[in-house]
Order: C-alpha cells, then sequence, then structure tokens
C-alpha cells in the first residue's frame, strides 16, 4: 500500500506525523481463526511483535480498536532515547546499579533494533543519529546534573559528558549532559512499512476490531463482534492494559503530555534531542521539512499532569507555547499541536512479561514512563524470546510481577491520589430525581 503525504496545518490535535503520512489500512475480523499468536494493540509495541514474531515463523493475528498507530503512538514526538526520563540516579536508588544498567543496555538494544530493522526493510522515515542534552531548567541547581552524570558513569555509560552550554542560539541554559547517540525518526512512515512486512511475512492485521471479551485458557480466545480468534499466546499491547484491573493499573498512574510545532529558521537549534530538569519537564527537538528548506518544524513538548487532574488543558498550550517563545525568539505561528497519555511506572521501568494473576500464556506490554518508542520496541522483543521459549536478559527487570521495595513509598503516595479524586463518589446527588431535572439542564442523580 502506498503512503500520501499531505501537511495539513493548523489541525486540531492532530500530530505531525499523522499529517505528512498515511499507515496502511485494513479490514475488520470477518471470521473465525486460530493462530500461535494473537496481539491486542496497533501501535509501536504491538506491530513490532508482530514484526518479530513473523519474522521468528510464528502465526500471528493482530487486532487493532481503530487504525494502526491511531492511539499514542501517533501523539508520540519520535524520541529514541536512551537517557531516561526518569533520571539514572533515581533508578540506581531504587534498584541498585546492575538493574540501572540493564535498564540503560535495554533502550540502547531498542534504538538498535530500530536501526537494523530500517536497514533490513530498507524503510525511508528519516532516522538519523545525534546528541541528546539535559539542560537545567528554572531554578534547578547544577548538583542534579553531576548526580545524573555520576550514575550514567556508575553504569558504564562512559559517553555522556558535562559541557559549560547548551548549543542554543539564543538563549543561555548554563551547563549540561551530553549524551551521545541518540535518535529520531517519523515514527509513522516506520510503522507503515513494519506493518507490510507483518502481511508479506503471513501475519494478518484487522483494524477496527474491538475486543469485546477475552476469555483465559490454552488456547485464549478474544471475541470481537460476531467472530473470535483463539490462539495459543495472548499479547496485550494497548498502552493501558484492557484486561488487568487491579495487578497493573495500581503501579502505573497515567499522565497527559502536550506538544507543539512550528517552523522555524535551521540555524535556531542545532540537530539533537533535548530535555531540561523541570517538573513537569520539556522537550524538543527538529523536524526536517525538505532538503532545499532553510526552515525546520520545531517541536516542543512538555507541561505534563495527572490524567483527569487539570480543568483547563488549553492553559497546558498557552504555557508551552510562552515557554518555547521566550527561548526560540524566531519561531512561527504554531501550526499543529496534539496531547497524549504516558503511563508512568512507580519505580521508572516498564512493565513487559506474563500478566500478573493471569495465565502462563497471557502477556503485556506496558509502563512506558515517557519512552514509549523504546519501551515498545523492548517489548516486542523480550515478549518474542519469552514466546519462542528463550531466555532473555532483560525479563526479570521488566516482570510485571515484580516488587520493588524502594519505590513502596511512591506507591502509597500514588494510591492515595487516585482515592482521593473519588471522594465525589460519596456524594449524594444533585437530585434524588429525574423529575427534578429541569428541561434543557442535567443533573447528578446517585444511587448505590
Amino acid at each position: 500500500m502506498k503512503n500520501k503525504n499531505v501537511l495539513k496545518k493548523g489541525v486540531e490535535n492532530t500530530s505531525i506525523w499523522a499529517a505528512t503520512a498515511r499507515m496502511p489500512s485494513y479490514p475488520s475480523l470477518k471470521k473465525n481463526i486460530h493462530a500461535q499468536v494473537c496481539i491486542i494493540g496497533g501501535g509501536i509495541a504491538g506491530l513490532t511483535t508482530a514484526y518479530l514474531l513473523t519474522q521468528a515463523g510464528k502465526s500471528v493475528v493482530l487486532l487493532e480498536d481503530g487504525e494502526l498507530a491511531g492511539g499514542m503512538t501517533q501523539y508520540t514526538t519520535g524520541h529514541l532515547s536512551n537517557a531516561i526520563d526518569d533520571r539514572y540516579y533515581n533508578l540506581e536508588r531504587m534498584h541498585g546499579i546492575e538493574k540501572t544498567r540493564l535498564a540503560w543496555q535495554s533502550h540502547t538494544d531498542a534504538i538498535d533494533k530500530i536501526e537494523s530493522i530500517i536497514k533490513k526493510e530498507k524503510i525511508s522515515c528519516d532516522f538519523e543519529r545525534l546528541d541528546g542534552f539535559l539542560f537545567l531548567g528554572r531554578d534547578q541547581e547544577e548538583k542534579v546534573l553531576d548526580a545524573e552524570l555520576k550514575a550514567a558513569h556508575a553504569i558504564g555509560f562512559r559517553g555522556v559528558e558535562k559541557l559549560p552550554s547548551t548549543p542554543f542560539a539564543f538563549f543561555k541554559s548554563g551547563p549540561s549532559l551530553r549524551f551521545p547517540s541518540q535518535a529520531q525518526f517519523h515514527v509513522l512512515k516506520y510503522l507503515s512499512k513494519i506493518a507490510e512486512a507483518v502481511v508479506r511475512e503471513g501475519g494478518q492485521i484487522y483494524c477496527k476490531t474491538h475486543a469485546d471479551d477475552i476469555k483465559r485458557g490454552e488456547p485464549a480466545q478474544i471475541t470481537a463482534g460476531k467472530f473470535s480468534v483463539t490462539a495459543d499466546a495472548l499479547v496485550i499491547a494497548t498502552n493501558n492494559p484492557i484486561n488487568d484491573l487491579v495487578a497493573i493499573h495500581t503501579k502505573q498512574p497515567a499522565y497527559m503530555t502536550y506538544v507543539i510545532a512550528a517552523k522555524a529558521p535551521r540555524h535556531s537549534l542545532k540537530k539533537g534531542l533535548y530535555w531540561d530538569t523541570e517538573d513537569p519537564y520539556h522537550y524538543i527537538r527538529t523536524q526536517r521539512i525538505s532538503k532545499s528548506d532553510d526552515q525546520v518544524m520545531l517541536i516542543i513538548g512538555g507541561e505534563d499532569h495527572k490524567s483527569g487532574q487539570e480543568e483547563n488543558t488549553h492553559k497546558r498550550y498557552v504555557r508551552l507555547e510562552q515557554w518555547a517563545r521566550e527561548r526560540f525568539p524566531e519561531m512561527g505561528a504554531v501550526e499543529f499541536r496534539w496531547s497524549g497519555q504516558v503511563m508512568e511506572s512507580i519505580d521508572g521501568i516498564g512493565f513487559i512479561g506474563k500478566n500478573p494473576l493471569d495465565k502462563d500464556n497471557v502477556f503485556v506490554i506496558t509502563g512506558d514512563s515517557g519512552l514509549g518508542l523504546t519501551n515498545g520496541t523492548i517489548g516486542g522483543m523480550l515478549l518474542t524470546d519469552l514466546i519462542m521459549g528463550k531466555k532473555n536478559r532483560f525479563q526479570e527487570l521488566y516482570d510485571p510481577s515484580r516488587k520493588t521495595i524502594r519505590a513502596i513509598g511512591e506507591y502509597a503516595k500514588e494510591t492515595a491520589n487516585m482515592a482521593s479524586q473519588y471522594v465525589d463518589w460519596l456524594t449524594p446527588g444533585d437530585v434524588d430525581s429525574v423529575s427534578k431535572i429541569e428541561n434543557d439542564s442535567g443533573a447528578v442523580i446517585r444511587r448505590g
């Protein structure tokens, strides 16, 4: 199938990726089928898993509720990084040096895997290696950078170095850390070819197919409308697991993050990935518009908050634009803005593997903690090994059943915050009868 690249300007909550590439579309499920593996979710996690499993010779069926990459994958900013958002010094405190080293190596392996797939499949998706820079936010102390530099060197990431400044053209950020060999790409151009490769290798993809019911067992049975899929193994790759109510949901609060994109002169920003140390933090990259153009698209994200805990989300975009214009005065009008949801695990490591409290043939990929593209790729690599009966050196680190003792305090804080959001459920409704609701108005009635 051919991609149709059309730039749509000024589209609300449309990412630059969705506006400049089109994913292949596939029909909905219209028969009962059996496969060795059924994958629910057609984002980077699900498609990568399907790709690697079909390459390994497994029969695969992938079910997507909407269109491929139509969920959080299309709302990313396309950073491919092993500079972990939760910081190495925090991971070292919770997990120790050896597991922190594994976390770094797993995200490094994920970037390498994406690069190798691009070369193998000859995918044109603007992939390029570049440096990443962590710089100080407002009122942030330099000791934050020193702690991260020390932790990075302790795990063997010797290429990280401290610089006296960040390569910005228009403002002085003070010292920064340079992380070598990061990467960026156009995620939908990449995944469109991954999907085509899955089908080429015999995999079956069904779009607009909602998994209505999941019955555990061997085989597992997934009902979608009038039809069903049975599978020897089931992978849930839906960002927030649809098959789990307690075991994982209580260990990963959801956050909303916001992004804007505007044209700027090419000299405004040296090509690279950028993150600051504020809370909530900001992240920056550029995207080439055309080879001959002297302008780039400046992509700036941040202003995160807990999902459902912000009444006026528009002001997040306003603050983000104000922050950007203070630092990039030559930035043009905002042409794209979008938001997405990030699942933040309480200990900074994703949840990938056998789903807790479930059958041995049910697996999940979630808990991206702001690194969804590499986390989804790690998920595909790790679960392919587990399903193929191979040991993977990262499986203990990402085990969804793990209990990180040093993250107990964070777990308690997040659980208390979640409970506080439901206090109003215990209050009486606005009225006690439908007859008391005036025409052209609404009210809450509490029953039970």
